[in-house]
């Protein structure tokens, strides 16, 4: 995750365990260009990508990017849910992209 971090700080402001929706998403991505790409990361161990985007979706975590009902949207761009599994017995990584919005 580190390099993700590296890549990333300059274009993005990353929150780590931040509350959104009606949990704690593991990162989120706060474009500093108010129109790039919003991002959503899940990480899963011995589960799929796929459960990852559907806790996204389940716990609305992308109501942080879609701000308070009646007001103007802060971030116009995409919202992406991102999935990164990782199962401990074949040590392989799985990751999935979703667009939400």
């Amino acid at each position: 995750m580190n390099l993700v971090y590296l890549s990333a700080r300059d274009t993005y402001k990353i929150e780590r365990e931040d509350k959104a929706g009606t949990g704690f998403v593991d990162f989120i991505f706060y474009p500093r260009n108010k129109a790039a790409d919003c991002i959503i990361l899940e990480l899963k161990v011995d589960h799929t990508p796929e459960e990852a985007i559907r806790q996204i979706k389940d716990r609305d975590y992308a109501l942080r990017f879609k701000g308070k009902l009646g007001e103007k949207r802060e971030y116009t761009g995409r919202i992406l849910a991102v999935g990164i599994s990782y199962d401990k017995n074949s040590k392989n990584h799985a990751c999935r992209i979703e667009l939400l919005g």
